[in-house]
């Protein structure tokens, strides 16, 4: 399926955009060298002064985008305060581009568990030790901590710590980019919607 062939026109209306993302996601995945589930994730603070980092998505489906997240971190607050949130993904072997903004909400419970579950034990131990976006002494200080929570969970399970959770982005806006030839003339195709469970509506953007 080309998005941006008007002979395909047919096919696309009877496409979501979410379908259209997981190809091209897929297609990132045998492409990029490294993360092709990275994006940029921009949020604001209580100024709404723009913030832009980057994270993994680790599920992308009807839904929306999840990610996550130490609460407490500067992006965990802006996110609770400011529930709207915007994605980038770059997908530089295959010069193709994916924006997606949208509303957030908390992710929680069983799911958010059952993901926590499924991480490297390193990496489980991290969340405990890593007070995400607060000052830091020294790495001295983050290398106590790590032993500290290294020695609390020698064994059994690791728990979820009530810091550490998911956000799910669920998008009202999504647009493809693909990367044009001659004179730069880049392909651009925009879904959008007025709620997150309306119809969505696709138009072509000059490059």
């Amino acid at each position: 399926m080309n998005i941006f062939d008007d002979g395909a026109a047919e096919e696309v209306e009877e496409s979501t955009p979410f379908s259209i993302f997981a190809k091209w996601l897929e297609e990132a995945r045998a492409s990029e060298s490294a993360d092709p589930e990275a994006c940029a994730l921009a949020s604001t603070d209580a100024d709404g002064c723009p913030n832009v980092r980057m994270l993994l998505v680790r599920e992308a489906d009807e839904r929306g985008f999840v990610f996550n997240t130490n609460l407490e971190s500067v992006k965990g607050v802006e996110l609770r305060e400011n529930p709207q949130a915007a994605l980038c993904f770059h997908w530089k072997s295959l010069e193709r581009q994916v924006r997606v903004r949208g509303r957030v909400s908390r992710v929680e419970g069983k799911e958010t568990d059952a993901y926590f579950a499924m991480r490297p034990r390193g990496s489980r131990i991290g969340a405990w030790a890593s007070k995400q976006s607060k000052p830091l002494e020294g790495r001295f200080a983050l290398e106590a901590r790590i032993a500290k929570y290294t020695a609390r969970y020698a064994v059994g399970e690791v728990p979820r710590p009530d810091w550490w959770g998911g956000f799910r982005l669920r998008p009202v806006y999504m647009e493809f980019w693909q990367a044009g030839g001659l004179f730069r003339l880049h392909e651009r195709v925009v879904f959008t919607r007025e709620e997150t469970e309306a119809k969505w509506s696709r138009k072509l953007l000059f490059p």
